[in-house]
Parts: C-alpha cells; sequence; structure tokens
C-alpha cells in the first residue's frame, strides 16, 4: 500500500490528508501540539472558547470540494454561518463603514463619503474579478515548479500589471483617503503590506464578494475538529502530540519521519510546517536541507502579531463580528512594522467577536473577544516581549476601551496573549513571522518554495509558505496543487472515489 506522511496539521495538512486519503494512500498525519490545528488552535478558558488564528471564510467551495472527494457534504460535518457585515471599519475621527455585500448599502456609503469613488470603487471591482479569475480560479491551485511556467503565466499577470501594489491599484480607481484604505487593507489578512504586495492580491476583494464571509458554529476550531472526523471516517491516521524531530533520507529522496522515540518509513512525506524550520531543523542531516534553508535566509518574511484574547462578563451587541480600527497613519505605520522595525505608539487593529454570530461562544451574559495588531518580526524588533508584551496588552486594551467597549477592564474575566516569541516557540515559526513568506511579487509562484522540492523528490510542501501562500482559501488551494503532484508522482490516479478526476485537474 502506498503511504504517506503529512507532518502539520493545519488547515494546508489537513486538506492534503484529506485529499490524499480519499485517493487510497494511506496517510498519517503528524502534530506536536496537544490539539490539531496549527494556527488555528483554540484555547478554552473560563467557559470561553477562543480561536486563536483564522477566522474569516471566504471560499466554502473549496472546503464542500473536499468533502466531495468522498461523496460526503460539508454540512454534515460543519455548520457555515453567515457573517454580515464583512466588516465594519472605524476610523480614529470617529468615521465608521461597513464593509458587506449588499451593493445598494456599499454605493450609498460611498456616495455619502465621495460621489465620484461610486464609478471608480465598480471599477475597481471589475479588475478585482479579472485578477481573480486570473489569479485564483486558474493559478492558485497549480504547481509552478519551473521558470517556464511562471514565463507561461507572465502575459496574463503584466497585462493586469502585477508589478503594481494593491495600494497603487485602489488609487487609481478611488481618490477619497479612506475608502483606499478600506479596499486596500485585504492583503494585510495574508501577511502582506498593501503598498508593496502585488495588486494580484486584489483579488481578495472579488473572492470575498464572490462567497461572501463566513464562520463556523463553534468557531474555526469546529472546522478543524470537521476535517479530523472527515480525514478519520475516510480511515487516516492522526498522531497529536507526536512532534516530528527528523526526516530522514536516503541520496535524493526522504526516507520517513522520526518523532521521539518513534520512527517510521513512508513513500512520500509533506511538510505543513514552517519552511525554514523544515529545511533547517527536520532535514539538518541532510546537505539539501542546509543549502535550502541557507537561501531562505535570504528571503524577506512577514511580520508577525501580537494577540489579545479576552473574556467579558456582559454581551455587547453593536459590536460586529469583524471590526478594523484604523490608526491615525497607515503608510508609515505599515513601513514602522514592515521596514523599520519599530513598535509603534500607534496601532491599528482587528478585533474578533465570535459571540456576535455565535453566543455559544463564551457563558450566558458574556462575551468572547480577541483583537490583533500588526508588529514587526523577530530580525527586525529586538525587544523583549516578556517585558513589552504586558504593556502593549494594556495600551490595547486602553485603545478598545475609550474608542469602543466602554468598561472593558473592569467586566474582564480572563485574558491571554500570544506574542512574536510565541509564534516562534509554539509553531516554530520563522523569526515569530505570522504568515511565513512576505507575499511580494518576487516572492510569489515560481520564487516561493515549491510545492515539491527540487532535489529530494518526494518532499513536498503545503501551507503558507508555498504557492499559492497564507490564508484559508490559499492553504487549501496550496493542498489541491501539492495532492496533484504527490498522486501523479504516486502513479496512484484511480485508487479512491474521484481520484481520476482529482489527478487529471
Amino acid at each position: 500500500m502506498t503511504t504517506a506522511a503529512v507532518i502539520g496539521s493545519g488547515f494546508g495538512g489537513l486538506a492534503l490528508a484529506i485529499r490524499l486519503q480519499s485517493a487510497g494512500v494511506a496517510t498519517t498525519l503528524f502534530e506536536a501540539r496537544d490539539k490539531p490545528g496549527g494556527r488555528a488552535y483554540v484555547f478554552e478558558d473560563a467557559g470561553f472558547t477562543f480561536d486563536a488564528g483564522p477566522t474569516v471564510i471566504t471560499d466554502p467551495s473549496c472546503l464542500d470540494e473536499l468533502w466531495g472527494l468522498s461523496g460526503r457534504r460539508l454540512a454534515d460535518y460543519v455548520e457555515l454561518l453567515p457573517v454580515t457585515p464583512f466588516y465594519r471599519l472605524m476610523w480614529d475621527d470617529g468615521d465608521v463603514f461597513d464593509y458587506s455585500n449588499d451593493d445598494d448599502a456599499l454605493f450609498a456609503q460611498i456616495a455619502a463619503r465621495s460621489p465620484r469613488d461610486v464609478d471608480g470603487y465598480k471599477r475597481f471591482l471589475a479588475y478585482s474579478e479579472n485578477v481573480f479569475r486570473e489569479g485564483y480560479e486558474k493559478l492558485g491551485h497549480e504547481a509552478f515548479l519551473d521558470f517556464a511556467s511562471m514565463l507561461k503565466a507572465a502575459p496574463q499577470l503584466m497585462r493586469y500589471e502585477a508589478f503594481r501594489s494593491v495600494y497603487a491599484m485602489v488609487a487609481r480607481y478611488i481618490a477619497d483617503p479612506h475608502l483606499r484604505e478600506a479596499f486596500s487593507f485585504h492583503s494585510l489578512l495574508v501577511g502582506g503590506n498593501p503598498f508593496t504586495t502585488s495588486s494580484i492580491y486584489a483579488l481578495i476583494h472579488a473572492l470575498e464578494k464572490k462567497w461572501g464571509v463566513w464562520f463556523p458554529r463553534g468557531g474555526t476550531g469546529a472546522l478543524v475538529r470537521g476535517m479530523v472526523r472527515l480525514f478519520e471516517d475516510l480511515g487516516g491516521t492522526v498522531r497529536i502530540g507526536d512532534a516530528v524531530r527528523a526526516i530522514t533520507a536516503d541520496g535524493g529522496r526522504v526516507t520517513g519521519v522520526a518523532t521521539d522515540g518513534w520512527r517510521g518509513e513512508f513513500d512520500v512525506v509533506a511538510s505543513n510546517g514552517d519552511v525554514v524550520h523544515t529545511y533547517r531543523d527536520l532535514l539538518h542531516d541532510h546537505p539539501r536541507g542546509r543549502q535550502a534553508a541557507r537561501m531562505l535566509g535570504w528571503k524577506s518574511f512577514s511580520p508577525s502579531l501580537f494577540v489579545t484574547y479576552f473574556g467579558l462578563k456582559r454581551t455587547h451587541p453593536d459590536i460586529r463580528h469583524h471590526t478594523i480600527l484604523f490608526g491615525p497613519r497607515y503608510k508609515a505605520l505599515l513601513a514602522d512594522i514592515y521596514r523599520n522595525g519599530v513598535l509603534a505608539d500607534d496601532f491599528s487593529l482587528y478585533l474578533h467577536h465570535p459571540t456576535a454570530t455565535d453566543p455559544a461562544m463564551a457563558p450566558p451574559g458574556c462575551s468572547a473577544f480577541y483583537v490583533l495588531s500588526p508588529v514587526p518580526h523577530l530580525g527586525k524588533y529586538a525587544g523583549d516581549w516578556a517585558v513589552e508584551g504586558p504593556k502593549y496588552a494594556d495600551r490595547i486594551l486602553a485603545a478598545l476601551e475609550e474608542q469602543l467597549i466602554p468598561g472593558l477592564r473592569d467586566d474582564l474575566v480572563t485574558m491571554r496573549t500570544f506574542t512574536p516569541q510565541d509564534f516562534k516557540v509554539e509553531l516554530n515559526a520563522h523569526l515569530g513571522s505570522a504568515f511565513s513568506l512576505e507575499p511580494v511579487l518576487w516572492q510569489s509562484a515560481f520564487f516561493r518554495t515549491h510545492n515539491r522540492d527540487d532535489v529530494l523528490k518526494n518532499l513536498y510542501f503545503v501551507g503558507a509558505g508555498t504557492h499559492p501562500g497564507a490564508g484559508i482559501p490559499g492553504v487549501v488551494g496550496s493542498a489541491k496543487a501539492t495532492a496533484k503532484l504527490m498522486l501523479t508522482d504516486l502513479g496512484v490516479a484511480g485508487i479512491g472515489h474521484n481520484s481520476a478526476s482529482l489527478a487529471a485537474e
């Protein structure tokens, strides 16, 4: 029987494991922590449930497809609830903008700020739909293993000016400063600075318009549990709390994995772990591991995040599920985070309020939140987070109390933080980066870590560090691209329900 090991149970690793198991490949999924999910870990405290990481689901069709491979239904495992508005955007001057899929309401809000920008927004949306078609629907699930494949895609990408930034393209169509921020911040959701990230990432706007924004009942962790249950129903094996310490190799092929006190041989190995960690630490005994780690050391990595999880002893029905609070600076703040390595006095925040959609995420009469602030990664900011973290959390809570949640600190039931140092230690994230490689044009597609290693021909990658990049649709898309490679290389097309069509896509 053909066997596969998948290291890491984030969304990318789970999606890949499901695809392989659906095609008849006996797959074992390894997870170092005590729960599956990777960055989508779940914290539970005092009756509150906190999703640790991703909370925005924007392409449920890619999830439907995973269940459909074996003739099952996503709805039988997970209930997805619509979120509206998608985001409430708030500025320090008191301006509020509800970004939703209600075109009439959206146009009215734009017109109230800047009437000429209604037509500009419509033209930006058309641009976003074009790059969505080329960059996501056509290329998002394809592996770029050689430069020729990049050249083949280049004409269409250049047609839509991929060399320009997201912000530059938004600014071409929209004049109002706040509206420019409203329609360019999306690249931050995948770790990209709107002022340097390729305009191809403007496709996120069209993606949200096409499928909406969703949240699983029970939290993002409920989706993780549903994916694990699907994988196990298909016959897959999950090893929780069993950290892979090494990928074993012999010459030009990997032979298996070793954990503490256990070793197993596999026909193929795929890593959903951090790409630097995989090469530097798991392949440290092989020349390819050392070489690739050195090469990755020259690349730029996305910033980190400072996340504060807190539960309050009252409800807040006026606070939307997703709120973006813009600070007084936009471009200059992003320069401090991405380039200057400054932990600035001001910040922009993303506030997640899951009990707005699912009150069961908190005890009766209570509400659960997390708030995150993008911060420089550990390679740019050398401060001691054990010292700075509590002070930074207090500043963030004070700002929320002043702007949005009166009495926050008096109502506090529980609180915890997750710092860039925690990203490094808990998730083996290089430099504490929250999104792996920065999504700039010269680190995209062929220039990203390849879905299949160039030297170790049965070693594969899935997740944020490989093509197409971070975000739930991105890492699930990477699983589709990597699975097609693996099934073709293994010659197992036709084994299992729907595997022939999967390999042929």
